[in-house]
């Protein structure tokens, strides 16, 4: 684990980032790698602007709880992204599942009662 003091700076200089992308301008020119790894990452997610905001927002909470435990690096955007897609996908499949006549009625698992 790395010391309480990096990890705080790691949390401010994070922030920071988020807040100034969330506002639109980056108004430095000095990074820490990581720092540019995540503009980059960033990037390549080619999300919509409203998108971008959201999923920064939520991306933010979940790094900093993952720093406060001390797990360096945080996950990368894109990872964190779809992470959120595939729970989604996998919610929506199960919503589906649960609402489908076929999951309801017990006669559908009974193939004789395809058969009049």
């Amino acid at each position: 684990m790395r010391d309480p003091a990096d990890l705080e700076l790691m949390i401010n200089r994070f922030n920071r980032l988020v807040k100034e992308l969330l506002q639109g301008e980056v108004r430095r020119n000095c990074f820490e790698p990581w720092e540019v790894d995540l503009l980059l990452d960033l990037q390549e997610c080619r999300l919509t602007r409203s998108r971008r905001d959201e999923a920064l927002r939520r991306y933010q909470r979940a790094v900093q709880h993952q720093i406060e435990r001390g797990q360096i690096p945080p996950i990368r955007l894109s990872q964190f992204i779809g992470h959120r897609a595939r729970k989604a996908a996998a919610l929506a499949a199960q919503s589906l599942a649960a609402q489908s006549p076929a999951a309801q009625s017990p006669a559908a698992d009974d193939p004789s009662s395809l058969h009049p």
